[in-house]
């Protein structure tokens, strides 16, 4: 099957420059292709699975990605997207990033044999020579053209650096390089990158004569409008000691019924037959569909013992959506219902150095890492979303002692699933 099809039929394509050439390049053999990852933090999120996926899908029909990761943009900063300017960050900092990323994008990808490319555009970005670039590159843009670009527009009332301003040409040379070392033909990117993505695309046959083209996935937001992947702990990140893999996995166990058709397309494996036979079911057969969304999606992050550890725990705490196996699915978590395990919610274990002169509740949901700051888990518990022991919790100047393990533990609770259990050593 085309795999420009199979992006289309599960919804990833939004904007394209030429839908129909794309196609009938794909068609043709395998393409090289190009995602662009900036390292501004030392994890990955879910907010970037979706290009990530669509990697996947391409890599399967035998296209080659590169993941460009950009240690040299990043030290720019993308205003994409953004109402006011990134924090500069270090270029330590930067290459540090870099290789925490390469190895969560090694988890989704196959990188041997050169079946894969991850590249970093430090590599030419960083030992440009400012005034051959300006004479070689910066004639080649309208700054007239720049300023009808949605990332420029929205921030010239709030502030818009040089600095920030020249990123477009920055990604639109990185075009430039992949397709003079690599033949790459194809960029795609999130659909706050359509204006770089067409700075390239018009670069790059400027440059070189070349066909080459652009695509753009749609933003990926809940129903309500608000930006996916965000909890009342932060956001999920692909780094397990960020975010644990049960923790990954009742996210997704947890996202709204009218999500469940388009996430299982965008982030499992499932045929598409399936993943809307599984969109339709109606409550609450629907949980079903979620459990099996929850255990693919960290199936693919954590791997499968992770995903299996993750749906046994779950179902322990909170009972199994279908634990007769009654909904027909190719998803491996059906083999797992009837080898049913004892597996215990994350644990978080404290010592009594640790509470000798006891520790405030909120410090406490951020040690646990349901919370990222003491002022987050204020917030949440005024809202009422902090539990200790499925109890109510008011008091943010509540203090935890050694008294209140008197049953040997007790289980703390954001919102309404995400939970940590907590003990007291001798």
């Amino acid at each position: 099957m085309n795999a420009w099809d199979i992006l289309s039929e599960r919804g990833f394509i939004y904007q394209t420059t030429d839908a129909e050439a794309m196609r009938k390049r794909l068609g043709e053999g395998p393409v090289t292709f190009y995602i662009g990852f900036d390292p501004t933090g030392s994890s990955l999120h879910i907010g970037h699975l979706l290009p990530i996926m669509a990697m996947r899908w391409l890599q399967s029909c035998q296209h080659r990605p590169i993941a460009l990761v950009g240690g040299g943009t990043a030290m720019i900063g993308d205003p994409s997207g953004k109402t006011e300017a990134r924090p500069i960050i270090t270029v330590s900092e930067i290459d540090d990033n870099v290789k925490c990323l390469q190895s969560q994008l090694a988890r989704f990808l196959d990188f041997s044999s050169g079946r894969a490319i991850m590249v970093n555009n430090a590599d030419w970005l960083r030992n440009l020579k400012y005034i051959d670039f300006l004479r070689d590159i910066g004639k080649l843009f309208s700054v007239n053209k720049m300023l009808t670009a949605e990332s420029v527009k929205m921030r010239l009332e709030t502030g818009l650096s040089f600095l920030e301003f020249s990123y477009p040409l920055m990604q639109a040379y990185d075009f430039s390089i992949l397709y003079r070392d690599y033949n790459c033909q194809f960029q795609f990117g999130g659909q706050d990158q359509w204006g770089n993505i067409v700075a390239g695309v018009d670069l790059t046959r400027r440059l070189h004569g070349a066909e080459v083209y652009g695509a753009t996935f749609p933003l990926l937001l809940k129903s309500d409008g608000t930006k996916f992947g965000k909890t009342a702990g932060g956001a999920v990140w692909l780094d397990p000691q960020r975010t644990s893999p049960y923790h990954y996995y009742q996210f997704w166990r947890n996202v709204d019924d009218s999500e469940v058709e388009r996430l299982l397309g965008f982030f499992t494996g499932l045929p598409i037959t399936e993943v809307k036979a599984l969109g339709a079911l109606p409550s609450p057969q629907i949980n079903r569909a979620k459990e099996i969304l929850a255990y693919e999606a960290t199936r693919l992050a954590h791997g499968p013992e992770e995903a299996a550890r993750a749906y046994l725990a779950a179902g322990g705490e909170f009972g199994f959506a279908d634990p007769e196996n009654s909904v027909p699915t190719s998803s491996s978590i059906r083999d797992l219902a009837a080898d049913r395990v004892t597996v215990t919610i994350p644990t978080l274990t404290l010592t009594p150095a640790d509470l000798a002169e006891g520790m405030g509740i909120l410090q406490l949901f951020v040690k646990a890492g349901l919370c990222t700051s003491n002022s987050e888990a204020r917030r949440l518990l005024k809202g009422g979303g902090c539990y200790l022991d499925d109890e109510r919790l008011t008091d943010d100047k509540l203090m935890v002692t050694p008294e209140l393990f008197a049953a040997g533990a007790f289980s703390l609770r954001a919102g309404k699933k995400a939970r940590m259990r907590v003990v007291l050593t001798e």
